[in-house]
């Protein structure tokens, strides 16, 4: 089930249970989950795509083995707020995945992930060769963040 709002999502969530935060590109899907309690994301690991049925494949084996109960999906938006097609791709695996698994999914705005994770990174004095590694399921981490957040303090409003 696709929410259309992190609401919508943290209606249709359990009160407790992982979440999964995923970094879509065309060649790697970077993969973050959050603990039970929904405070903190921990980059996972990175999935090297191949076709959507072995991509989801992978996806659905780490949803099981972490008993996640949602999925946050980074929408890569242009700078000026505005809809490209990787935006389109996005949708469209959200689309169908959302056909193979009862798993609520929302959408958050993924602008400059990879620019903090990749800050992050350099700051820890992380090797060129260990960053190209990591920073897809870094970037994973910053996205699920911003959701388990907004989460939060939805949650110390009401």
């Amino acid at each position: 089930m696709i929410c259309d709002s992190v609401e919508a999502f943290a209606a249709a969530l359990p009160p407790v249970g992982a979440l999964a935060g995923l970094d879509l590109g065309t060649k790697t899907i970077g993969v973050a989950v959050s603990d039970g309690l929904r405070s903190v994301a921990t980059p996972l690991t990175t999935i090297r795509r191949t076709k959507f049925t072995a991509d989801a494949v992978a996806l659905e084996e780490i949803l099981e083995k972490r008993s996640v109960t949602g999925i946050v999906l980074g929408l890569p938006l242009n700078m000026d707020g505005s809809e490209g097609p990787r935006v389109q791709a996005s949708r469209a695996f959200a689309r169908n995945l959302a056909r193979r698994i009862d798993t609520p999914l929302v959408f958050w705005d993924e602008r400059l992930s990879t620019v903090a994770a990749e800050r992050a990174l350099l700051a820890a004095d992380t090797s060129r060769k260990r960053r190209a590694e990591v920073i897809d399921h870094v970037a994973a981490g910053y996205i699920l963040q911003g959701v388990l957040d907004r989460l939060n303090h939805l949650r110390s409003t009401s």
